[in-house]
């Protein structure tokens, strides 16, 4: 049986991809934060990724753990479901039960796949007038993705939206994140619960990140 067909091979390679993820996340986050300190600043960090010709790699690369991580979830939730057609008359209770947060990993991940692409189609495909959106910094003339972030979140559908998704984000990862590393073997009775409220701290510090982003410029622009 080759690894990646085993149950264990597939959990431990999901948590992998999983802690990727987790790590863009953090450093995607960071970055945005820079929206504080100016729009040059943030409109400089964005053009330095982008013209970057090791940011196709590095794309490339994320794409690929991405759908692996939802591929090997997603074949790891049949392959359990399969395993237990009839699900149990009692549901357990107490330490044994399935907490909401991992009952509803899928649904979240469906909501976290929409906000990605719309996100992708938003800010990085999407058309733009090249005369409102682009700036210039001494002889450097680059996209304007704070003007392009201003005129997005001057609607409150949008930005309501985006907390929205970020919530569930932060929400997905406070189980993912603790979850991978228990799953990689490093878990113990005296830790676990140290790592599970690490998840969560990790889970809030991206959701406000993500979060105050948005209903910043959209009150500061009012």
């Amino acid at each position: 049986m080759s690894y990646l067909s085993s149950t264990i091979g597939r959990k431990q390679v999901v948590g992998i991809a999983g802690l990727g993820l987790c790590l863009f996340v953090l450093t995607h986050m960071l970055g945005n934060l820079l929206v504080f300190v100016s729009p040059q600043a943030y409109n400089e960090y964005g053009h330095a990724l982008t013209s970057n010709p090791l940011i196709y790699i590095a794309e490339a690369g994320l794409i690929a753990i991405f759908l692996g991580h939802i591929i090997l979830a997603l074949c790891l939730s049949m392959k359990n479901k399969a395993a237990r057609p009839v699900k149990y008359a009692v549901n357990a209770e107490g330490e044994k039960s399935t907490s909401f947060v991992t009952k509803t990993m899928k649904h979240q991940g469906i909501v976290i796949l929409v906000f990605v692409v719309w996100h992708l189609y938003t800010f990085k495909f999407g058309s733009f007038a090249p005369e409102q959106f682009e700036v210039q910094y001494g002889d450097v003339v680059m996209r304007d993705l704070y003007r392009l972030m201003v005129e997005v979140f001057a609607n409150p559908m949008y930005v309501a939206w985006y907390v929205f998704a970020v919530f569930i984000l932060g929400y997905h990862l406070s189980h993912g994140f603790s979850s991978a590393i228990k799953t990689l073997g490093f878990s113990h009775p005296k830790y676990d619960d140290k790592l599970t409220k690490l998840g969560w701290l990790y889970s809030a510090l991206v959701t406000l990140g993500f979060a105050s982003q948005p209903i910043y410029v959209f009150l500061s622009n009012q």
